[in-house]
């Protein structure tokens, strides 16, 4: 989408919410609060501040991810820390003092493990390998192949390899991971619970940045993989965060 494409949103967005309150069309915001996903390094934040000062939609403005729009809507607690899961995976946290604890979440490259892309890929990794025999025999293998409309996993493979498949599409399956682990199969409830274990090192590591193991602290969970409130995968990032936490919230 890029900067233009995103302040072009937003002065869609700021035209819709001076019509809702009954503004005129010129009206200048008090203040205006933007969290966008994409906005992660410091440099992308910096441009995208810019822009939206150019814009002139507000006498003050904020620009920041938007896993910071999920911390202020999901708690009035001071001291917090929040995850997002969704296509990708990333998390925030700041204390009463103004102090903040960030990641660069850039995926792979920066060490990022999880989100639905991420889950979809592996997902389809291991059915490959469980139906060649290079890996463990999974329920995966049979539910890829179903998923796709497909005989086989090696099928779907060249349907992508030949865009027969969007590629996109492979996100979806990490919807099938969590059916199939739901199910009892033992390959997708390891994955599962990788990506649960990836979300509490996530928060314990934002959380002693901040120094808020031995404070009251509260956690929010967000994002289309984690609103779905898989159970496996909630109840395995409950269990983590007791291990963690020496005073929850």
């Amino acid at each position: 989408m890029g900067v233009d494409g995103s302040i072009a949103v937003i002065d869609a967005l700021v035209r819709e919410a001076r019509a809702v309150a009954g503004l005129p069309a010129s009206a200048v915001l008090d203040r205006a609060e933007v969290y966008l996903a994409g906005a992660d390094l410091p440099a992308e934040v910096e441009v995208l501040d810019k822009a939206v000062g150019e814009a002139g939609w507000a006498r003050e403005h904020r620009v920041d991810n938007d896993t910071f729009a999920l911390l202020r809507a999901g708690t009035d607690a001071r001291d917090a820390v929040a995850v997002v899961c969704g296509t990708g995976i990333n998390c925030v946290g700041r204390t009463a003092d103004g102090r903040t604890a960030r990641f660069p979440s850039l995926g792979p490259i920066s060490g990022d493990w999880g989100g639905g892309e991420h889950l979809g890929q592996i997902a389809l990794y291991r059915a490959a390998r469980g139906e060649d025999g290079r890996g463990a025999a999974t329920a995966l293998s049979a539910a890829v192949a179903g998923h796709f409309g497909r005989a086989s996993v090696e099928e779907v493979s060249a349907g992508l390899h030949f865009e027969q498949i969007p590629k996109t599409r492979v996100d979806e399956l990490s919807l099938v991971l969590f059916a199939v682990a739901a199910a009892g199969d033992a390959v997708a409830q390891r994955i599962v619970a990788r990506q649960a274990e990836e979300i509490v090192s996530l928060v314990r590591v934002a959380a002693g940045r901040l120094d808020l193991h031995d404070t009251p602290y509260a956690v929010v969970l967000g994002g289309g993989v984690l609103a779905a409130r898989h159970r496996l995968l909630q109840d395995a990032i409950e269990e983590g965060s007791r291990r963690i936490r020496r005073t929850p919230r």
